[in-house]
């Protein structure tokens, strides 16, 4: 159930979903009448949309299949951020429509209703974002409710994950506060809206017992959480706990997992989560968006900061706290974006040596205020800067990736195939950064932890050879 005109690298969407669907195909014979197809597109957020989705399908009894063929209705859970995503977005609702011919949408892109139908006028029904009881309850219109035993068809205490079993995403608040001008998610999501800190946790408990041991904490605005509540106190297996991200960071780091902190605005309060990652409490990983280093562009986008004020943060962070990794996205292509100020950028990333760097063309996006900007940039031009950025950064990230061979890294590994084990350490998020390669080595499985020592790379991914306890068949659980 994937689209064929387009490759994950043009969208936001994740591949995970599509091969633990695929990998947990059991259609049931006897469920016919009462089969789903699911497509989950777009990003980690989405995804744990998805989730709780399906969830709710397969506690009512209904069986999810990974094809069109098997299904008797498909949901189509879309995304709306950039144009190549929602043009994904609508040849995916096409296919299953072609394919077969039931198809409820969701999503992001659901908020556009006359849009979808305009492309599309037989799909069942469209739903916004985040409407979880609105899908559910267009499902029971169209296909009846399954006779269901919920003693012999049980659902895990941590509901359905479409990740592999060793980590998950932990959806931490919905929505967003700010209104940068190039972004239309507060249009379709709404404000924030912070999920109690209590809930949180007891979700991360839930998930370490299934097995999960590195949580990715997401949400629109990760260093946000709590704002919608003036932060106030709740509790949590009897202890006070304060809806903030550096307390939940905290009691996070007190389950013994990897936690991985995504989409953290710049707020002054990230200087205090710094500590936390020197002192192994979470991952030292900070994935934080710039968007740009000059100041008037910032400005124009109603961003926060400046290159020199942020480029003395990161000195001071490095300073704290020697192993972090930063990755970060950028923007080039802006309306009103100079040769100056593009040069800038290119300073500031040479400066800043960044570890990992996404870098997007700017898109006019239907809805973003950037698009009444004066002076837009030519097509060719952007595509120009962009090649230019890139090339800048993946000499960047080679030289930063270059001193870690000789290094010994806990290694957790997220597949094998023919040429072996491939896994990631504490620097690599799942799909948005590099891999590590365990060439010849096989007896490995997901989820395991190896030491391995780093022996060359590329401008993305290690290579690494197992230490001499783990070349011993030792694998750390």
């Amino acid at each position: 159930m994937t689209v064929k005109t387009f490759t994950p690298n043009q969208t936001t969407t994740l591949e995970t979903p599509v091969k633990v669907l695929e990998e947990s195909r059991n259609v049931n014979v006897d469920a016919q009448g009462t089969r789903i197809g699911f497509v989950s597109l777009g990003c980690p957020k989405n995804l744990v949309d998805s989730e709780r989705i399906l969830t709710q399908l397969r506690t009512e009894g209904y069986d999810v299949v990974p094809t069109y063929n098997d299904a008797d209705l498909v949901i189509v859970n879309t995304c709306g951020f950039i144009d190549s995503a929602v043009q994904e977005s609508l040849d995916t609702i096409g296919e299953a429509l072609a394919e077969n011919g039931r198809v409820i949408v969701t999503g992001c892109l659901g908020i556009k209703d006359d849009e979808i139908r305009e492309v599309h006028p037989n799909v069942l029904a469209v739903t916004g974002p985040h409407a979880y009881e609105e899908v559910v309850n267009q499902v029971h219109t169209h296909l009846p409710k399954p006779a269901h035993n919920p003693f012999s068809d049980l659902i895990p205490d941590h509901g359905v994950k479409l990740t592999p079993r060793h980590y998950a995403y932990l959806k931490i608040s919905e929505g967003c506060n700010h209104r940068c001008t190039f972004c239309i998610i507060p249009s379709m999501r709404g404000d924030l809206v912070s999920r109690s800190v209590g809930s949180i946790l007891d979700e991360a408990k839930r998930l370490k017992a299934a097995g999960v041991n590195e949580l990715l904490v997401i949400s629109q605005d990760t260093s946000a959480y709590g704002v919608d509540l003036k932060h106030r106190t709740g509790f949590w297996d009897g202890m006070p706990v304060k809806t903030h991200i550096q307390q939940l960071s905290e009691k996070l780091g007190e389950l013994d997992m990897w936690i991985r902190l995504h989409y953290v605005y710049p707020y002054p309060h990230v200087d205090d989560l710094i500590p936390l990652m020197n002192e192994g409490k979470i991952l030292p990983y900070l994935d934080i968006p710039f968007q740009h280093a000059n100041k008037r562009i910032l400005k124009l986008m109603k961003r926060p900061g400046s290159a020199d004020r942020t480029l003395e943060r990161i000195k001071k962070w490095r300073e704290i706290c020697p192993q972090l990794i930063i990755r970060s996205t950028f923007i080039v292509g802006f309306p009103g974006e100079t040769e100056e100020d593009f040069e800038e950028l290119l300073d500031f990333i040479k400066e800043a040596q960044l570890d990992r760097v996404g870098c997007f063309a700017y898109s006019p996006v239907e809805g973003a205020k950037a698009n009444d900007l004066p002076d837009p940039i030519a097509e060719d031009v952007k595509q120009e800067r962009l090649a230019r950025f890139m090339e800048v950064q993946s000499e960047i990230s080679k030289a930063r990736l270059q001193q870690r061979i000789g290094n010994e890294y806990q290694i957790v590994i997220d597949s094998v195939d023919a040429e072996g084990a491939v896994g990631r350490t504490y620097a690599d998020a799942p799909e948005v950064d590099g891999v590590v390669h365990l060439n010849g080595v096989y007896h490995l499985k997901p989820g395991d932890k190896v030491w391995a020592e780093v022996i060359h790379c590329d401008e993305h991914d290690l290579w690494a050879i197992l230490s001499e306890s783990d070349d011993e068949d030792e694998v750390d659980e």
